[in-house]
């Protein structure tokens, strides 16, 4: 096999955490290889989770018109029949670009990238087997395991069959059904059950909880749920799968634990992913994954090895490719010994690219309210916004939450067009710190979404005055 090749840094997966890891060493003139599994670099990110699922959702937006609700006379239950090929066009032609980007940054930063799978044979060292054929060994200084994450497949679903599909595989289907049934009210199931409901099949969605995303702040989370009704999904709450049948030759029949049977074209299962370790051969080096697959890892995001490093979605909860990027270059700035960067921000922001969008950064009312912290709010609806007419948006809302008495900002959630890029107001406006004063102070283009931001809190500084007289009167 022959002497080793050795690095200061060896990589395995080159999704967002991957690919960002490898440049910030590469960057500071550290020798680094990526190892990466699939056919091409990526990871779930780019290849079958994040990118294409929002592309969907913006063709999905444009074929049906929905894009254009405002200016449209006509129900949009007249929608025209949409093929599969334009609706994967545009997902196509972005993951292509999106990946040679990727290409270029990797080799822009001059680092080696092997294309197999890797396991560890002992803490420093990794044996590849290449797709090409053939095995080679590769040692490191210091090991970032960024393998990211898979579906979560039950062993009673029929995955081997056409009309059964996971999050990874509904990039495959065949054409547009005229039914399907998704398992699974978190975020993966919502975004897709929203995209098609969008094209016209009728969807069916089951949740075991008895709400849809329970993490969200209440009010938004009922508004999603209207909305979602209204493009004509069907909602099942606290119900779960009994079984899973393939029957004739084009359906499935989901029946669940209340004895209820679903028939629908497709279906998509979509209840939670697990970490990509099982080939990692963790044991040679005394690590193990929870059940889940993932790996625990410490605020520097080593493993219990300190020179072994994770990051990403095969670490857990958040999950997000935001955070993984960052996760990513906080350990290899500490692994190296750069103050270049030394934690990730506590103020996260969150994402759903369902129809319609929702983000959220801090605090939801009823957190808050938990704590014991007494809090108010403060409200702007996108049909008293002038962009909000323009663009045909009535529906969407800017939530800020504060402290009483001082306006100090405990978070911010929106519905609406545009909600993922307005929350980063709000996210800049909590990690400074600021209130809800600094958007009265703050000069908004006219007439935009964000303008919202003031006029909430103008609103929340009417539930203060009233707040204060309360006080007063006591």
């Amino acid at each position: 096999m022959g002497n080793p090749r050795h690095y200061d840094l060896l990589v395995i997966g080159s999704g967002p955490a991957g690919e960002k890891g490898a440049a910030q060493a590469a960057y500071f003139g550290k020798k680094v290889c990526i190892v990466e599994k699939a056919r091409q670099v990526g990871g779930a990110s780019l290849n079958t989770g994040t990118l294409p699922s929002k592309t969907l959702r913006e063709s999905a937006l444009v074929l049906t018109g929905l894009r254009d609700r405002g200016f449209q006379s006509a129900q949009l239950e007249a929608r025209r029949q949409i093929s599969v090929g334009e609706f994967m066009y545009r997902k196509r032609f972005v993951v292509d670009r999106e990946r040679d980007r990727i290409e270029r940054n990797i080799e822009r930063h001059t680092v080696d990238l092997v294309y197999g799978t890797a396991s560890f044979v002992d803490a420093h060292t990794l044996e590849v087997k290449r797709r090409a054929g053939g095995t080679e060994r590769l040692t490191a200084d210091f090991v970032l395991i960024a393998t990211g994450s898979q579906p979560f497949r039950p062993p009673n679903v029929p995955f081997d069959d056409r009309e059964v599909f996971d999050s990874d595989t509904i990039l495959d289907i065949d054409r547009i059904p005229t039914s399907m049934t998704v398992v699974g009210g978190g975020v993966i199931g919502c975004e897709y059950a929203s995209v098609f409901a969008a094209l016209g099949p009728k969807v069916t969605l089951v949740e075991s909880r008895d709400r849809l995303l329970p993490f969200l702040d209440q009010e938004l989370g009922d508004i999603l749920h209207r909305a979602m009704e209204g493009l004509g999904v069907n909602i099942v709450l606290g119900d779960d799968v009994e079984t899973v049948e393939v029957v004739g030759r084009e359906d499935v029949r989901t029946t669940l634990k209340s004895g209820r049977a679903v028939t629908t074209d497709k279906l998509l299962w979509a209840q939670g992913r697990r970490g990509s370790t099982d080939s990692l051969n963790l044991a040679a080096v005394g690590l193990a994954a929870n059940p889940r697959g993932q790996l625990p890892v410490n605020k520097l995001f080593q493993t219990q090895l300190p020179h072994i490093y994770a990051a990403g979605d095969v670490i857990g909860i958040p999950a997000l490719a935001s955070t993984s990027m960052e996760q990513a270059r906080v350990a290899i700035c500490h692994a190296f010994g750069l103050e270049y960067k030394k934690h990730v921000s506590e103020t996260i922001p969150f994402g759903l690219y369902t129809i319609p969008e929702v983000s959220y950064v801090g605090e939801t009312e009823e957190d808050a309210r938990k704590r014991g912290v007494e809090v108010l709010v403060g409200r702007a609806r996108f049909r008293d916004n002038a962009r909000g007419q323009i663009i045909g948006d009535t529906d969407g809302l800017t939530k800020i939450v504060f402290e009483a008495p001082t306006g100090r900002l405990l978070g911010v959630h929106i519905i609406g067009e545009r909600a993922t890029e307005l929350i980063h107001v709000g996210s800049l406006c909590l990690m400074k710190g600021g209130s809800i004063h600094d958007f009265i102070d703050m000069v908004f283009n006219f007439p935009t979404l964000s303008e919202t931001y003031k006029y909430a809190a103008y609103d929340g500084l009417g539930q203060l005055a009233k707040y204060k007289a309360a006080r007063a009167g006591k």
